[in-house]
């Protein structure tokens, strides 16, 4: 990247540098790089340091840029398509889940689930992550009523990531009907935030799906994304798809 001096233009002079370095990142730098110091950037593009961090604030914003503790400003991967509106259906865990299971715990529906469960019984609450690149991008918590898996053993899997995947094997013996889902923009919970490295507060995007079977909610998948890595798909390829190349293309 080299010494760009920035020209007179009636747009925002943070917003054209932000462009400008938008370029730049696909062309002269690759996924996780440390860009330059901020003495340096600025030198370069021969603007002041004010300027600068505002440009690179926005390109955080839009997910371009990841800022981190003890490391700097590094290249952002590619954001992850969440895809939504498809016709392919499949329980989570079954073959191709990118999910990472956690743990699971069993206990009493908090009062959102057991409106969309149509339940009060206790459920198991499985706690399963997605990550891409190395980085956390999604958490999800899945509500699984008893009823679901009535022959689920404690004894076989008494607890961490090996009981999550024994009660999504168990979910698996059921007929999948079909499945719903919803999304919305919502703000990080703190245990939300902790687990996807974000501050408290920072925009998301929370995807609610109802696994159906036996003609009620079999399940209840609550996924949180993180708002500057993903993006909404639409169409009919199903699953989760991770989009590679430098450009943000509207889906």
């Amino acid at each position: 990247m080299g010494t760009t001096q920035l020209e007179s233009v009636p747009e925002p002079k943070y917003w054209h540098l932000k462009t400008v370095l938008s370029e730049s990142l696909d062309s002269d730098f690759s996924v996780g790089e440390i860009l330059p110091n901020e003495r340096d950037l600025a030198a370069r593009f021969g603007v002041a340091r004010a300027t600068l961090r505002q440009a690179l604030e926005q390109l955080e914003l839009e997910g371009r840029l990841q800022r981190r503790r003890g490391v700097g400003t590094t290249v952002a991967p590619p954001r992850v398509g969440v895809a939504v509106g498809t016709e392919q259906h499949a329980w989570p865990g079954a073959a191709g889940d990118a999910w990472q299971p956690v743990d699971s715990t069993t206990e009493a529906p908090p009062a959102a689930v057991a409106l969309e469960t149509g339940t009060q019984e206790p459920v198991h609450t499985v706690r399963r992550t997605r990550m891409t690149h190395g980085q956390p991008v999604a958490a999800e918590l899945l509500y699984v009523p008893e009823s679901s898996v009535p022959d689920l053993s404690a004894i076989d899997a008494p607890s961490g990531p090996a009981r999550a995947r024994a009660v999504l094997r168990e979910l698996q013996r059921l007929e999948l009907e079909g499945q719903e889902s919803a999304v919305e923009l919502g703000s990080a919970r703190a245990d939300d935030a902790k687990q996807l490295d974000r501050l408290p507060g920072s925009p998301v995007l929370v995807v609610t799906t109802r696994f159906i079977a036996e003609g009620r909610t079999a399940a209840l998948s609550v996924a949180t994304y993180r708002a500057d890595t993903c993006r909404l798909t639409f169409g009919d390829s199903g699953g989760v798809e991770i989009h590679e190349g430098p450009e943000r293309r509207a889906s």
